[in-house]
């Protein structure tokens, strides 16, 4: 439940057209519907802009259908990450709108789909390996209304193909950089470009990047100015704040 859809029911109680139960009904799930395993936040599109997403792994198949079928009777947008093929499918039976990104294993049901930013958000992949977590990024930030460029396999083993995207990349209102190996591709970035760098280590790599940990610690420790770094493999994370600086900075 949204801010739009508050005010329709409020201004139907001021002319009269509803009454104080029809309201309430209406209202009585709006902090949280307790569906057993799960409390879903109902409220939280009223907090910060947008409705709580589904979390996929360590969940069981039923689990998330069962979520995503409570959530459908709210009338709003869905997503859903780390969603594995049996968890789509099921999903796809009571809702065969929904868009699934086997690649990204994100699931996104656009009740009311929100318009695109004029800016852009560009994600940079170091290498082709990354996708998963780039795509992960994409699905997010199209799914919260941001026009979104995907640049990928320009990592620093050959930095010539970096920069001949550089133009585009500095046309963007922010970048997502998303590295395995040694992480070093966010800092290269970061030191062409005047917009906010937003870093994703990702748990690519032999044995000594230790599932992402040395790139996690290489971008935290990055000699460029404004680095900003989120959860190894996290792409989701990364492009829910690039979506906040791109909309925040449109106001």
């Amino acid at each position: 439940m949204n801010k739009s859809t508050i005010r329709h029911i409020l201004e139907a109680i001021e002319k009269g057209e509803m009454t104080a139960q029809d309201a309430l009904l209406t209202l009585q799930d709006l902090p949280f519907t307790d569906i057993g395993h799960t409390k879903i936040d109902n409220h939280r599109s009223l907090r910060n802009g947008s409705p709580e997403v589904i979390y996929g792994e360590h969940k069981t198949p039923q689990q998330v259908i069962d979520i995503f079928q409570a959530m459908l009777q709210k009338q709003s947008n869905i997503l859903a990450t780390r969603v594995s093929a049996e968890m789509a499918a099921g999903i796809t039976e009571i809702c065969p709108p929904v868009s699934y990104n086997a690649m990204a294993r994100t699931l996104f049901f656009a009740h009311t789909p929100l318009p695109e930013t004029a800016s852009t958000i560009v994600i940079v992949t170091a290498g082709t390996a990354d996708l998963p977590v780039a795509e992960e990024a994409k699905v997010t930030a199209q799914a919260l209304g941001n026009k979104v460029d995907l640049i990928a396999d320009v990592g620093v083993a050959g930095i010539h193909r970096l920069f001949a995207c550089l133009d585009v990349i500095r046309r963007a209102r922010v970048v997502i950089v998303i590295a395995g190996m040694e992480g070093a591709l966010a800092s290269v970035v970061a030191g062409l470009v005047e917009i906010p760098v937003i870093a994703v280590p990702t748990s690519v790599g032999y044995g000594a990047s230790f599932g992402g940990l040395s790139a996690l610690l290489a971008m935290l420790t990055s000699c460029a100015n404004g680095v900003t770094v989120v959860n190894i493999d996290n792409g989701f994370g990364a492009a829910f704040a690039a979506s906040q600086i791109n909309h925040l900075t449109l106001k």
